[in-house]
């Protein structure tokens, strides 16, 4: 999936894009978040996923996330 050469190996993921978000109610500090996430497709690089957040098992967030999954490049940090 990478190429060698000038790579730290780790893994970097880049949003790329959010689709049908809803977001439901509004997020206090103190707030105690809970994510679910199921993967919809995957054809690396490219991931999309279904996501939704809750807060005392009330959902308070959803969305449809696009994301891409690339190499950190050596001294980037």
């Amino acid at each position: 999936m990478f190429k060698s050469g000038e790579s730290s190996g780790k893994p970097v993921v880049y949003m790329t894009g959010i689709d049908e978000a809803k977001f439901r109610r509004p997020v206090v500090p103190g707030d105690q978040l809970r994510f679910e996430i199921d993967v919809l497709k995957k054809r690396p690089p490219f991931w999309k996923m279904q996501g939704k957040a809750f807060v005392d098992n009330e959902m308070v967030c959803e969305a449809v996330v696009t994301a891409m999954v690339a190499e950190e490049k050596a001294g980037t940090r």
